[in-house]
């Protein structure tokens, strides 16, 4: 789906030119309220980071096909579609950093209906762009999303297909999903969903990574899940994933206190699906999640069943709001707070020392990179990014960091933080491997 801004936040890019030179690129849409003869197109002003090029200094790409200004002024079997985007190439002189970025632009388009002086009409919007750089890292970290980013947007301004186009524009190559959020009649999947799912991935170069599954185990008022109805549901989860190729399920148990104890059926629940994980090869995962930090019963828990079973199909996911330094008082969906209480506890910084990160990493299969904001110059407010990726580094950890964003949910501002969050990511994986 087209955003409603006319710049769209997909396809802001760095590129080559033909002549070897730079090149920035972006897309928008057709401002105007019906399709146009490419003829009547006449130029787009740019203001980027407060430098102007002229009307006709860009290049357009419609429908598949590069024109100069003059080309589409006497073009006679051109047209620009209502709902067709038009890919913008502005010669620079030098690569746009990566990074947000101030762009303006004012789009010309002729009305021949509308007396002469006034027919040339000037369609005028700006945006905050974000640039993200390719990965030119050597890092055995790799990059994905989560779809609980786009929560809000996602099934009624985007599409899954959206969301997938999204990652696959930033360069991130993982998805992490969840269950009961972005399957369609989950847990019975249709044979029509699955064959365009594995078509999405092909499409879009992308690799399943975790599968967010529940167990409720307070569905009802009157009883708790018993051990077998825990086994059958990570069970069926177990099999959805591998059914979608999901390498981990994350299965997020009921608790019993503040601090996130689980309820008691999960060891046994677990200890009884180990061999169907093992068949399929996916690990179940844990989450380590504020406001429960590291040196705590519930990790060591967790800990010490790998220990005893052995397995290498139960390891940990950490959620790297555990790391936070600095209150976020956006707020949180279906929490009410009391009279006097700022936020939830489990958005009280916990600040967990990078050294308890380092203990725990041979047992951390996967990372959720929880963040609330990242703000224009790529500073995030609230989480360390820089001792992570370090950390991370210097223990040779090697798997997903996946974007979790849960901040304000305005409208598409999910897609911009991601963005933001892969920019700096991008930023930091690049640096300390150069």
């Amino acid at each position: 789906m087209l955003e409603r801004t006319i710049i769209q936040s997909r396809g802001c890019k760095n590129v080559t030119l033909p002549n070897g030179k730079p090149g920035f690129q972006f897309q928008i849409r057709n401002p105007n309220y019906r399709g146009v003869q490419a003829s009547l197109v006449d130029g787009i002003d740019i203001k980027l980071d407060g430098l102007s090029y002229e009307f006709d200094s860009a290049l357009w790409t419609l429908q598949g096909e590069t024109y100069r200004l003059e080309q589409l002024r006497q073009s006679v079997d051109v047209r620009w579609q209502l709902d067709e985007l038009a890919t913008i190439t502005l010669p620079v002189e030098q690569p746009i950093q990566c990074g947000v970025h101030d762009l303006f632009v004012c789009v010309f388009i002729r009305r021949p209906y509308i007396p002469a002086q006034f027919s040339r009409s000037p369609f005028k919007t700006s945006k905050k762009v974000v640039v993200v750089d390719k990965d030119d890292s050597a890092s055995n970290i790799k990059l994905g999303v989560s779809t609980y980013s786009y929560s809000g947007d996602i099934n009624t301004l985007m599409t899954l297909e959206d969301v997938m186009a999204d990652m696959a524009d930033i360069g991130a190559s993982g998805l992490e999903m969840l269950s009961e959020g972005d399957i369609p009649g989950y847990p019975n999947i249709s044979s029509t969903w699955l064959d365009n799912w594995f078509r999405l991935l092909d499409q879009y170069t992308l690799q399943p990574t975790n599968l967010g599954t529940w167990v409720d185990t307070n569905m009802w008022l009157d009883r708790d899940l018993t051990v077998a109805e825990g086994v059958a549901q990570i069970q069926k989860d177990l099999q959805i994933a591998s059914q979608l190729g999901f390498s981990s399920i994350r299965p997020k148990f009921g608790v019993t206190s503040l601090d996130l104890l689980p309820h008691p059926i999960w060891r046994e629940a677990v200890e009884r699906s180990l061999e169907l994980a093992n068949k399929l090869n996916i690990v179940i995962c844990p989450e380590i999640h504020s406001p429960t930090p590291i040196k705590h019963i519930v990790t060591q828990g967790y800990i010490d069943f790998i220990e005893e079973t052995k397995t290498d199909h139960f390891k940990l996911i950490v959620d790297t709001g555990i790391f936070q330094t600095a209150p976020c008082d956006d707020g949180h969906e279906g929490i009410e707070l009391k009279p006097g209480q700022k936020r939830p506890p489990f958005l009280e910084p916990l600040k967990v020392p990078m050294a308890d990160l380092a203990e725990i990493l041979p047992h951390v299969h996967f990372i959720q990179s929880k963040f609330f904001e990242v703000d224009d110059q790529l500073n995030d407010l609230h989480v360390p990014w820089s001792d992570i990726v370090q950390t991370l580094e210097a223990n040779n950890w090697s798997g997903w960091l996946s974007s979790e964003y849960e901040g304000r949910r305005e409208s598409y501002r999910g897609r911009d933080q991601i963005r933001r969050q892969h920019a700096l990511l991008r930023s930091l994986l690049n640096q300390n491997n150069h």
